[in-house]
């Protein structure tokens, strides 16, 4: 988790950082060498770019987290594609209002949009290489293992092969506890410093079940004494966690364990809002003839309004109204039944309409009002909400962020009528996991797969 006082970001930023500063390096030289072939001299405007590329990369750099350790040198080179070009688009976006992009060439922009790109990647190639080679002799040099027994250490486990952390094995915190599978049972706490010295081990992961959380202060108060970093995974598999992270107040760590994308992201937060109203005004510009003629259809299938509108949570639990095409005759329905398989409440232009997700387009217009996101926990009506939330824990969880017309549990199978509790805890469980994982690249594959998902036979 990090000493007190050192946020683990600001550890994990020494890779981010290294690498940045030898990227900005050779496209700091490029443009100079550019601005020689294209204009003869290193002016003002082109001292502008090469500021404005400095002040803005770190942002859509990190935002794609080009450089994370979790990526492979593929993945990390795509995302370097993609930030270069977020970037480069921006920077020109930004020059044209200030009326300074007719200053540069054409033949300029263009070889400072792909030499920019293909310098880079050398530079990241080696870093990578390096980063590499260091890591694994530091894994290598680095020898763990796990104090603790069941699911909690298990779990620890698990996840520590899965980064090729050298395990020598498990240590029980009582002669009674059961070895783990695919785990070496190396002894008791009571031979803890003989292991220690024995198996060489540098690095102890503690992963006591809550029952002997008691025994962490004196159990560390040992190892303080022994040459060996000590690492504390709390068992919280009870507790359902929500965006959760570990930094620091002053010199106290501190463990989030419920916080918002806004507060926690409030960057990337504002990125996906713009991003996704400039999507749905593209959108809304693109279907308006298609939209028409569903409004006609609509109006002409039976009598009522063509659309349907009713009030549902939003993000931190606000009221909104949500629009969709009516699909249904109008009826009075006190307990907002979920539309069920050959349902007679629906009409054969809405029953189309909801095997092809058209009636949601509308919402386009709550994304473009705020209201709503293209990709998030699709908004229940509140109804629902009130009788789910006293039967399935952490239900309300999921309106921490601006619910969308599109989410992780649609494109995953859990979508349409939730006749069952299991089916609607399945629904929640994925929900939250988006709130977990979000990405602009987990948003980016939920809108890919979505029209794949249409085609449900649990669309009615």
């Amino acid at each position: 988790m990090g000493q007190p006082g050192v946020p683990v970001a600001n550890r994990r930023g020494l890779t981010f950082w290294s690498q940045w500063t030898t990227a900005m390096l050779v496209l700091q030289l490029l443009l100079w060498q550019l601005t020689e072939v294209h204009a003869g001299k290193f002016s003002e405007e082109y001292r502008l770019l090469g500021a404005l590329t400095l002040l803005g990369s770190p942002y859509c750099y990190s935002l794609l987290q080009v450089y994370h350790k979790r990526h492979d040198l593929s993945q990390g080179l795509g995302r370097l594609m993609v930030a270069w070009l977020l970037l480069t688009g921006g920077l020109l976006a930004l020059l044209e209002l200030v009326g300074q992009l007719d200053d540069f060439s054409a033949a300029f922009l263009r070889d400072w949009l792909i030499l920019g790109l293909f310098i880079q990647m050398p530079s990241q190639a080696l870093l990578y290489g390096v980063f590499r080679r260091v890591t694994r002799r530091l894994r290598r040099e680095r020898r763990a293992v796990i104090i603790g027994s069941g699911p909690a250490a298990q779990a620890l486990a698990d996840q520590l092969r899965n980064r090729q952390v050298t395990l020598r094995g498990l240590v029980a915190c009582d002669a009674s506890d059961s070895p783990l599978p695919g785990l070496r049972l190396l002894g008791t706490l009571d031979e803890l410093a003989e292991i220690i010295e024995r198996e060489g081990i540098r690095r102890v992961y503690l992963a006591l079940p809550r029952e002997l959380q008691g025994r962490l202060e004196g159990l560390y108060g040992e190892l303080l004494n022994l040459p060996v970093d000590v690492i504390w995974v709390p068992d919280l598999a009870h507790l359902p966690l929500l965006n959760p992270s570990y930094s620091a107040i002053g010199p106290l760590p501190a463990l989030y364990l419920n916080e918002t994308l806004m507060s926690s992201q409030p960057a990337a937060s504002l990125a996906k809002t713009v991003v996704e109203r400039c999507l749905a005004a593209l959108a809304l510009v693109l279907l308006a003839p298609l939209l028409l003629l569903i409004a006609v259809a609509v109006k002409l299938s039976s009598p009522g309004p063509v659309l349907f509108r009713q009030q549902r949570h939003g993000w931190n639990g606000r009221i909104i109204e949500i629009w969709k095409f009516r699909t249904m005759y109008q009826h009075q329905d006190d307990q907002v039944r979920q539309a069920s398989r050959h349902d007679p409440r629906v009409t054969p232009v809405g029953r189309l309409l909801r095997r092809s997700s058209l009636d949601e387009l509308p919402q386009l217009f709550n994304v473009l009002r705020g209201d709503m996101a293209l990709v998030g926990p699709r908004p229940h009506a509140v109804l629902h909400n009130l009788y789910y939330s006293e039967r399935i824990q952490a239900y309300m969880a999921r309106h921490r962020i601006k619910p969308g017309i599109t989410g992780l549990a649609q494109v995953n199978g859990h979508r349409g009528e939730t006749e069952t509790l299991e089916k609607m805890q399945q629904r929640v469980a994925a929900d939250l996991a988006y709130i977990n994982r979000w990405s602009f690249w987990l948003d980016l594959k939920i809108l890919c797969k979505t029209p794949f998902t249409l085609l449900s036979r649990d669309i009615y």
